[in-house]
């Protein structure tokens, strides 16, 4: 019998491949089509030298429901994790150790396109001992406290993500997921 961990990321590998395949450098693009120019807070590069905050990221629908997320190009991935509830849940927050039945949406910083979607698949997936759970680090520190019911905004940086790259994703890749805690025990 196959584990949910490997199904999931067998599953994340396989959209991860797409994903990429699909992807083209729409960063570069962006930044010729300005007709003004880079921005007054880019760097000589082009490139932003503000990092965003959560309040930056714009995410639409509700909790259950498959998110639309916009990440902004006027300002650099934050180097910190960053975490917003976005809905409140109620009971208990999660600690080490529980488990938490989630959805999730993934969408890469660089490229802007969903990587990863649960609510797609229509399956959600178990985190098995929050704190220790064989996902990134960004996950186990950042749905510490969550509660069943909370929909919370993750922006991971690279370190706490997949760092030099893995699992489909770009090396030094910022990730933003949007997460739904479906249960919290």
């Amino acid at each position: 019998m196959r584990t949910p961990a490997r199904l999931a990321a067998a599953a994340f590998l396989s959209l991860a491949v797409l994903a990429t395949s699909a992807c083209g450098d729409s960063d570069e693009k962006a930044a010729d089509e300005s007709p003004a120019g880079p921005s007054a807070d880019a760097t000589d590069s082009g490139t932003p030298s503000t990092e965003c905050t959560v309040d930056d990221i714009a995410v639409e629908g509700d909790f259950g429901s498959e998110p639309t997320v916009t990440i902004p190009d006027d300002c650099a991935p934050p180097t910190t994790l960053l975490s917003k509830d976005l809905v409140a849940g109620a009971g208990p927050g999660a600690q080490t150790g529980d488990t938490v039945e989630t959805s999730y949406h993934l969408v890469t910083w660089s490229d802007r396109q969903v990587l990863d979607s649960s609510f797609q698949r229509g399956q959600t997936f178990p985190l098995e001992d929050l704190g220790n759970a064989p996902v990134i680090d960004g996950w186990n520190q950042g749905l510490i406290g969550i509660q069943q019911g909370t929909r919370r905004l993750l922006v991971v940086p690279p370190e706490l993500g997949y760092g030099e790259g893995g699992q489909g994703v770009q090396p030094n890749e910022t990730l933003v997921f949007v997460v739904d805690a479906d249960s919290v025990g």
